[in-house]
């Protein structure tokens, strides 16, 4: 069975069109393009910012002429991870679907779900012609994923609504009404190539079988993040024998908690079993730790070739002592809204990608702009101890929840209506563009809701397909009942 076969068809079938469509993050051109030939062909205006973000437009259904004008929004970019045994060319190739039981997922890769659903609902209504609504503009940002760059550029003017919805959430049966600010946290560490010692033996320590997940919305369930597992092996290792540093890498993106990494060390040849001992027992360790959240996480060691070079010994005791001292995970929450993440922080990846230089990067997050700046201070003052460059990517806002909000009780009471329930009214504890929008546009009223969604930004994240016809329903009768201008 293909997507394009599951209901609501108007959705799916834009839905199967996008995964279709290359997406990375700050590689839009291909979706931009996409959207803008749709718009064309469906004699709908659409205008297009410097930014790149495209805003589509469509008049107000027969009656309703006088109803306020909806913003409804949606960012086109994907987060780009797959299994390292996945063959995928994200730049060129088209997402492959699978329908999983009660799920969609993608073959060995993200499905982009996260934005894509919303992207087609957005589709949907632009071309039903069957709906009833006031005027509407369908924004879709760009490059949402790793640096908000499309909301953090929109121009004033360029949309003229007063409501807006944004259609990113990943909880069917939720409205969210406010959510994180967040930062980033760059470190450098500059080391001397050193002649490796001929003398030792060589090994790769590996970290895989996480689950990865969204640094957000996934961080309070403690998943297992490899960036930290695979210092706490270099600093176990460190602290038995004489260990030199040829290569680490982990992680890949600062959204996600990262799934892999790996290490190649040395050390004298006569302590070869005794690393393996080490290895093995934190593997142990490690497993008994994730059990109920990463069961499938493993750690392995085996035979490299000898390196030419390795790390300089000053360059890997700081670097290993700066790592293992960051923090990683949940650092407080919220006093006001039960069992919602204040402040976070994630030690996102380890990269030596340049000759000479050793580049970790940390994202943090906070619906609290003091405690965002608190936690990045502190990850800053970590690094700097152990002797790196740090550099602070400039951070965006968060949403404030409002409890008063209009469009709030438009949306409660359209999905008490459709489905005899009350929703839950939440923040997220992820980087949504409305704090942006806000303060772009300080009159907006929001909220945001979408289907429900799993492991985003991972290759194993999927969506369920009844929450699609759920959020869609909802969609359009929220539309309807949208109050007079």
């Amino acid at each position: 069975m293909n997507i394009t076969e599951l209901k609501p068809s108007a959705i799916w079938g834009y839905f199967h069109q996008i995964t279709q469509v290359p997406r990375p993050s700050k590689k839009e051109e291909k979706i931009l393009a996409f959207l803008k030939k749709f718009a064309e062909e469906h004699k709908l205006e659409y205008d297009q910012d410097a930014a790149g973000n495209i805003v589509i437009r469509k008049p107000a259904s027969k009656g309703y002429e006088n109803r306020k004008t909806v913003i409804l929004q949606s960012h086109v970019d994907m987060v780009c991870e797959k299994n390292n045994d996945t063959i995928h060319d994200f730049d060129n190739d088209p997402i492959r679907t699978i329908i999983d039981g009660d799920w969609v997922r993608a073959d060995g890769t993200t499905l982009g779900a996260d934005n894509g659903i919303g992207v087609a609902a957005e589709m949907a209504v632009l071309t039903d012609d069957t709906l009833e609504h006031g005027p509407i503009e369908c924004l879709f940002t760009v490059d949402e994923e790793t640096g908000l760059t499309g909301a953090m550029n929109l121009a004033p003017g360029f949309v003229k609504g007063t409501i807006l919805l944004n259609l990113d959430s990943e909880d069917e049966g939720e409205m969210f009404i406010g959510c994180a600010g967040g930062m980033g946290t760059m470190a450098y560490y500059k080391y001397t190539q050193e002649k490796a010692p001929q003398e030792y033996y060589y090994a790769t320590i590996k970290v895989s079988g996480l689950k990865g997940g969204h640094s957000g919305g996934d961080i309070h369930v403690g998943l297992g993040a490899a960036t930290k597992i695979i210092t706490r092996a270099l600093y176990a290792v460190r602290e038995k024998m004489p260990m030199v540093l040829a290569h680490i890498d982990g992680g890949n993106l600062h959204n996600a908690i990262a799934r892999e990494a790996t290490a190649v060390i040395g050390v004298p040849m006569d302590k070869k079993e005794a690393l393996s001992v080490i290895i093995n027992e934190l593997d142990g360790d490690v497993r008994q730790e994730l059990k109920a959240v990463d069961p499938s996480v493993k750690i392995t060691v085996n035979t490299a070739d000898a390196p030419a070079h390795v790390v300089d010994a000053d360059t890997t005791r700081r670097l290993i002592l700066g790592l293992y001292s960051c923090p990683h995970g949940v650092m407080g929450m919220s006093h006001s809204i039960e069992g919602l993440v204040e402040t976070s922080t994630n030690l996102a990846s380890i990269k030596m990608k340049e000759e000479g230089v050793i580049r970790v990067e940390t994202s943090q997050r906070s619906s609290s702009e003091s405690l965002k700046t608190d936690v990045g201070n502190m990850v800053k003052a970590v690094f700097e101890l152990s002797g790196a460059e740090v550099e602070v990517r400039d951070g965006y806002p968060g949403w404030s929840p409002n409890t008063d909000s209009p469009i709030l009780k438009v949306t409660v009471d359209a999905y008490k209506r459709l489905f005899g329930k009350e929703p839950a009214v939440k923040a997220i504890h992820a980087g949504l563009e409305c704090g942006l929008f806000l303060s772009k546009y300080p009159y907006l009223d929001m909220v945001s809701f979408g289907p429900t969604l799993r492991d985003v930004h991972s290759p194993v994240e999927k969506m369920e397909i009844a929450t699609v016809d759920l959020f869609w329903r909802h969609l359009v009768e929220v539309l309807k009942n949208i109050p007079e201008a």
